[in-house]
């Protein structure tokens, strides 16, 4: 039995070409591991954000649109129609409710609540924006003694304080008075300054409240 010899040539060049291939993996996965993508992975990404460009631009146009036609809207309205025609406040009024309240029934008075309405020209509540300061007296006192505590609440934290039951509707602002309530003489007065952000009008109201 004859065995046929392999030529050395034929088995070098096969050795050559498994040790190129093996290179060429090694290298591939070199390259991965060094965060450099394939062209089929550069292709995804590109498309894909070539998709978020689009919604971008697509929802940049919708808000462009709409912007169009409210500045076309308010572009016809005269001045004062934009402002008075939208509410008109005519006053505010702090409800009977506003005094000093025992929150956690020891027995004291230790929280003073605000109760404003907004009112417009037609007698209604409305939820108007703005800040409010208000500040309690004791008119008893000595004017350098008079003031007894102030506070101002702006018009973030006030559309919070919004309260509508079927009993009433109007702003209920809280204030912890305890200590202020104890040096108090006799009846206190409570006095409101409401500014309204969209006209810029300023309205003052006060209220006789007992301490006891």
């Amino acid at each position: 039995m004859k065995i046929k010899k392999t030529k050395p040539n034929f088995i070098f060049c096969s050795l050559y070409v498994t040790l190129v291939g093996c290179v060429l993996v090694i290298a591939a996965g070199c390259e991965n591991t060094n965060g450099k993508l394939s062209l089929k992975e550069e292709i995804s990404l590109l498309r894909q954000e070539k998709a978020q460009l689009k919604d971008q631009v697509e929802r940049s146009e919708s808000e462009a649109e709409q912007l169009k036609k409210q500045i076309q809207v308010l572009s016809d309205l005269e001045p004062e129609v934009r402002l008075e025609h939208l509410y008109d406040i005519q006053k505010i009024k702090l409800t009977r409710y506003t005094g000093f309240y025992d929150k956690d029934n020891d027995g004291k008075k230790e929280k003073l609540i605000v109760y404003i309405q907004p009112i417009d020209e037609q007698g209604d509540i409305v939820k108007a924006t703005g800040s409010v300061d208000v500040q309690l007296w004791d008119l008893n006192k000595q004017d350098g003694e008079a003031l007894l505590g102030q506070w101002r609440v702006e018009p973030d934290e006030l559309k919070e304080l919004w309260v509508a039951t079927l009993i009433t509707i109007n702003y209920r602002l809280p204030f912890d008075a305890g200590g202020i309530i104890d040096k108090a003489e006799g009846s206190l007065t409570v006095k409101v300054t409401f500014t309204d952000y969209l006209t810029g009008k300023v309205f003052n109201e006060q209220k006789v409240v007992e301490p006891r």
